[in-house]
């Protein structure tokens, strides 16, 4: 079994990821791959945090003409829809897994409270931070780097559909450049779309490093927690 470079991590999923080609809801195959890589992580002994989007059910911008924080409530709730998922997939891998929520919703998961949070990965359970942080006009990656300081996280691992952080859209631009090392000044002097602002001061702020990469690429997630060179890596140097 390969040797984890990190302890605790915080995993950032895409929800648009999740759904694989058909880019609507939830792709068995791909839910399947996460959680077979998530088993892995796991048995090397590593504590992991979840932090999945909602894109593949809902995103704000799909409510032109709604009110900004109605659309942002509706997109927490589609975290809760692919955290549920998320959790019923991990569980029948026989791995404890717990929900935890920033808006209360005890019927189906838990509040989300740092020291029940710790205590779960003390226990060996994953734990799943859905709701983003409770708050309108906030992103899921906010949402992420803020659990990652919250927990103290080796590493936020942000798992994407691009395979790292170009100078442009790659998509449109086949002349696109990787970058293989950033730092949060560049994220946010040189105004990439990685990740929002927000998110990179913070986790400037709190030397969390963060660690882009493609979720489509082979076993992608283990690589990344074992240390290997891929994606884009985001530091504070």
């Amino acid at each position: 079994m390969a040797t984890p470079k990190y302890k605790r991590i915080l995993l950032k999923l895409s929800g648009e990821a999740l759904a694989g080609e058909q880019r609507f809801g939830l792709n068995e195959d791909v839910v399947s791959e996460v959680v077979d890589q998530l088993v892995e992580v796991h048995k090397m002994g590593v504590q992991i945090g979840l932090v999945i989007g909602g894109g593949n059910f809902w995103r704000g911008r799909q409510g032109t003409n709604m009110d900004r924080t109605t659309a942002d409530h509706m997109g927490m709730l589609a975290t809760v829809m692919n955290s549920l998922a998320m959790m019923d997939a991990i569980e029948k891998k026989g791995i404890p897994t717990r929900v935890q929520t920033a808006l209360i919703m005890t019927s189906v998961a838990e509040p989300y409270i740092l020291r029940k949070a710790l205590h779960h990965f003390e226990k060996g359970r994953i734990v799943i931070m859905a709701c983003g942080t409770g708050n309108p006009y906030c992103s899921t990656d906010t949402a992420a780097a803020q659990r990652a300081c919250e927990i103290d996280a080796d590493v936020l691992l942000m798992a994407k559909n691009v395979d790292g952080i170009y100078d442009s859209d790659p998509a449109s631009n086949p002349n696109a450049k990787k970058y293989e090392h950033l730092t949060f000044g560049d994220i946010i002097n040189k105004g990439l779309k990685a990740m929002d602002t927000t998110a990179a001061t913070m986790c400037m702020e709190n030397d969390v490093p963060v660690l882009a990469f493609g979720l489509g690429e082979k076993n992608s997630i283990i690589r990344a927690v074992c240390g290997e060179k891929i994606g884009t890596l985001i530091s504070k140097d």
